[in-house]
């Protein structure tokens, strides 16, 4: 599928922010047999004092810029357009769970690809007995990897509910898992810490995900989102899937991709530091327009 894709965020501030460093990750990767950022653009206002680019660890692209003057609004546009590649089902050719330390052991690269950097705890993935137990009593013997990925992303679908008034940006993923409430993070943030607990490797994709209206309803402008999913490694073999938990699904055309990390913390959309005071508002645009078939 081709897609024009357009995101606008937006900040207003109580009071007016100075000396305000910002690292935006937005732009969707290019990525061999998957996905083609054929064309993009960021746009900031107020124009920036400094803007550089640089790709991250993880190969992500990302744009820091620094604004020294006193502003009341800050305002991030970006357009892309994307060609994204359906992904063949394969064959589960990954090993039992009691034989992937053999394969995470003969795993040498430790490139940003590698399944290393996402095992054990990350800034946002601490442990938690209550979820490794949760994770236990979801296996059963004679499981695969991918299987038990499967399984356990299910179960979340079906155990957690979808609300954006429970839980916030910084909740952790031990209380979104007591809530049973929460959003594509929450999700995504569980199913990782489940896995890892198990022994799987898994991180977290962050990126953009073409909605479709009910039948008979029009597609409301500014109505799709940015996303998160979880990608898990599942042996040499077989390498990495990726599952959709809020969805229960695997990751397909209609999610795109703008970056890889251990957790939320390696591919938050704007993070950065300011002076100011006070609260602030925000609002968020994002539009996935499929142009054609490919």
């Amino acid at each position: 599928m081709l897609y024009d894709l357009s995101m606008h965020m937006g900040y207003v501030y109580d009071a007016p922010a100075s000396g305000a460093r910002h690292i935006i990750r937005v732009m969707p990767l290019s990525l061999p047999n998957r996905q083609r950022l054929i064309a993009g653009s960021l746009a900031v206002s107020p124009t920036p004092d400094e803007r550089t680019s640089f790709s991250d660890f993880f190969q992500q692209t990302a744009t820091s810029v620094y604004l020294r003057a006193a502003h009341e609004k800050f305002d991030i546009r970006m357009q892309a357009r994307v060609q994204v590649e359906t992904q063949p089902q394969q064959a589960d050719l990954s090993p039992l769970l009691e034989r992937l330390p053999d394969d995470i052991f003969n795993h040498w690269s430790l490139d940003a690809s590698s399944p290393h950097h996402l095992i054990g705890t990350s800034p946002r993935i601490p442990q938690d007995e209550a979820i490794h137990a949760y994770a236990l009593e979801t296996v059963t013997p004679g499981m695969t990897v991918q299987e038990i990925a499967k399984v356990l992303c299910k179960r979340i679908h079906t155990d957690f509910t979808y609300d954006p008034k429970a839980t916030t940006v910084d909740t952790t993923p031990s209380e979104a898992f007591k809530l049973k409430h929460g959003v594509c993070q929450d999700f995504s943030h569980v199913l990782i810490m489940a896995l890892r607990s198990l022994g799987i490797p898994a991180g977290y994709v962050s990126g953009f995900l073409r909605t479709i209206p009910p039948p008979g309803k029009e597609r409301l402008e500014g109505a799709d989102a940015m996303h998160a999913w979880v990608r898990i490694w599942c042996g040499t073999v077989t390498g990495y899937i990726e599952l959709d938990p809020t969805n229960n699904i695997y990751a397909g055309h209609d999610h795109i991709v703008v970056g890889y990390g251990r957790d939320y913390s390696d591919v938050s959309p704007v993070i950065g530091v300011l002076k100011s005071y006070g609260n602030q508002q925000t609002v968020q645009a994002v539009d996935v327009i499929p142009i054609a078939a490919v």
